[in-house]
């Protein structure tokens, strides 16, 4: 039998979602950063959609030197606090902005607004795993549903 899936999430400041990517649940968080980050495609009245945010704020799991370097290659600004255990040495990054970083607790609000819908948590307590394609679906109304109701 195997794990749980994992739905990483991205949002705006608002708390709407603006992407997802399910994983296997024995992954870790910060393996699919950029895979999330290239899901971003937020519209415009004119032009291009939009595919880089201002700032990124993400939890110690994401504290790691080549996603520090991705985003700054890109012009991006992170507010990712040091893992406790690496604060103390020489290149260790340099603090993040706190407001930023408080902001970050959007992402944790719209996750509760997901989990609201009952179906989707349903799919993800299941013993048996859902098949993938099934729970992307999934979360993508509950998603759909977020922008409706706002």
């Amino acid at each position: 039998m195997g794990s749980q899936p994992l739905v990483h999430l991205l949002t705006d400041r608002q708390g709407l979602p603006l992407g997802a990517i399910l994983s296997a649940g024995q992954r870790h968080e910060s393996v699919f950063f950029t895979d999330l980050m290239n899901e971003v495609s937020v519209p415009r009245s004119r032009g291009r959609p939009r595919k880089r945010p201002d700032a990124v704020a993400g939890d110690r799991a994401y504290d790691a030197a080549w996603i520090r370097r991705w985003l700054t290659g890109r012009g991006i600004e992170s507010a990712i606090p040091a893992r406790e255990d690496l604060r103390e040495g020489p290149g260790r990054p340099p603090t993040c902005d706190d407001q930023r970083y408080r902001d970050r607790n959007t992402v944790e609000r719209c996750v509760g607004h997901l989990k609201e819908r009952r179906r989707l948590v349903a799919y993800a307590k299941r013993k048996r795993a859902a098949p993938k394609r099934q729970l992307e679906a999934m979360v993508l109304w509950a998603s759909a549903r977020e922008y409706l109701n706002r």
